[in-house]
């Protein structure tokens, strides 16, 4: 019993001690006091452990959550941040491996993951570029074995790396480069990845020593850099009137119904989430506007001899004739991240059931843009968030009329070795957590062999 009364003294704060003093009692609680209040304690652990062990929502989602929090506390503590120290160009002759993450590290000369949590916060930072090197790069894990490159897939990534590669034999240097056609990479529904600082992306050149390349972010949130003039001179409010003063504090009594009519008026609203566009990213030393270019707020930032960045801030069926008759299987490839063919559009209605369309087959979304990239006949990789987001927009692809029947498969669907492994939660339900490009799969326009009949054949 004195054991354990010492160790709950211990357990006593000091505001309490001093409310003990105030109030005339004793600094020692007695014996029977200490050991009611420890039944109690016990009686409460027990009938925590209970409910929480009945609780299965509980044990799917706290633990979770707890991970979560403790990561995002972990990135502002201000400790060193070694999984963040990126490492430079690959040493000549030093192959790399795309089996795993830990792999992956290891063969690039990143820094030692030897914490859980460091591996989350590098796999989030890198999901983006490295999953377009697993894919495209000659030692990538999807292979014809493993059953997800299909043959159809391996004729279009050949094609790809006679671009990204040297001939066999040769070294994979930065004056390989000299005489190769740019190799454009075009990610569509472009959001967080547009604000990734350039020297992450840069990671992705590193993957292949002797290629150019050009990234295009094109979408609606796609991060512009901040204005060159950010410093303003505040205004000198002007002086007003009392007549506007008196004009401003006397409501308008119609007015003032107007807006109570229309605010009452129900709204339709569809259950989807919009993400916010991320802020502004910063505006580097050699960045210039593209708007004269493209015809719509854009920017240019050539970051490296091997990598050229282009963000616009449109739909890609506002910009596809400007690339139209330039796209090229062996050079261009297609990226989605996460871009929720399946879900529900916002915008468009179904004119036959008056159910909002799918974003596939919606005219203000993807409807009029991927017949556009199948016609092309370059790759088209897609990633998901989750088994179900993957399978949701898989089965979304046989209920656009443009697309079901169109397309052949490159990549089968499946788990993407390169996902990031942090979960995210989503701001408007905390039960909803997913991984960022937890999934990946991939399709191309369908080929049509011609077969040359004999002349001298009737049928």
């Amino acid at each position: 019993m004195t054991s354990s009364i010492r160790s709950l003294n211990h357990r006593f704060p000091p505001y309490v001690l001093a409310a003990r003093l105030s109030n005339n009692l004793p600094l020692v609680p007695s014996v029977h006091l200490l050991t009611a209040m420890y039944t109690r304690i016990q009686r409460h652990n027990r009938e925590r452990s209970k409910h929480h062990k009945e609780d299965e929502e509980h044990r799917k989602y706290c633990s979770r959550l707890r991970e979560a929090n403790e990561d995002e506390h972990d990135l502002r503590i201000g400790r060193r941040l070694r999984e963040f120290e990126l490492p430079g160009p690959q040493g000549y002759e030093e192959a790399i491996s795309f089996a795993n993450w830990d792999v992956f590290w290891y063969t690039r000369g990143f820094p030692s993951m030897d914490t859980e949590r460091s591996r989350r916060h590098a796999s989030k930072l890198l999901t983006y570029p490295i999953t377009i090197g697993g894919v495209l790069h000659q030692h990538s894990g999807l292979t014809l074995n493993n059953q997800r490159l299909t043959p159809e897939g391996s004729r279009s990534l050949a094609a790809l790396r006679s671009t990204l590669h040297v001939a066999p034999g040769a070294p994979e240097t930065a004056e390989a480069a000299v005489g190769k056609p740019q190799v454009r990479i075009f990610i569509l529904g472009a959001r967080a990845e547009s604000s990734l600082p350039p020297h992450v992306w840069e990671q992705l050149t590193m993957l292949f020593p002797s290629t150019h390349f050009h990234m295009f972010f094109i979408g609606p949130q796609v991060s512009l850099p901040q204005p060159s003039n950010t410093q303003t001179t505040p205004k000198t409010p002007a002086t007003p009137s009392p007549l506007a003063e008196a004009s401003e504090t006397t409501p308008n009594t119609s007015d003032t119904a107007t807006e109570v009519a229309e605010a009452e008026k129900p709204v339709y609203l569809p259950n989807v989430y919009q993400p916010p566009t991320p802020a502004p990213i910063a505006r580097l030393k050699r960045t210039r506007s593209s708007i004269e270019r493209y015809g719509v707020p854009s920017y240019t930032v050539p970051y490296t001899p091997q990598l050229t960045i282009t963000g616009m801030q449109a739909n890609y069926a506002d910009v596809h004739a400007q690339f139209q008759h330039t796209l090229d299987p062996y050079s261009d490839v297609f990226f989605f991240f996460s871009p929720g063919f399946g879900f529900p559009s916002p915008e468009s209605v179904s004119e036959e059931t008056g159910e909002p369309l799918l974003q596939i087959a919606s005219p203000t979304e993807w409807g009029p843009v991927l017949p556009m990239l199948l016609a092309s006949k370059c790759a088209i990789f897609v990633t998901g968030f989750s088994p179900a987001d993957v399978e949701r927009d898989v089965r979304s692809l046989s209920t656009a009329s443009d697309v079901a029947g169109e397309f052949e498969w490159v990549i089968t669907p499946g788990p993407n070795t390169f996902g990031s492994e942090k979960w995210e939660i989503a701001d408007f339900d905390p039960r909803v957590m997913v991984k960022t490009n937890w999934g990946i799969w991939g399709i191309r326009g369908k080929s049509r062999d011609i077969q040359e009949k004999s002349r001298f054949s009737l049928f």
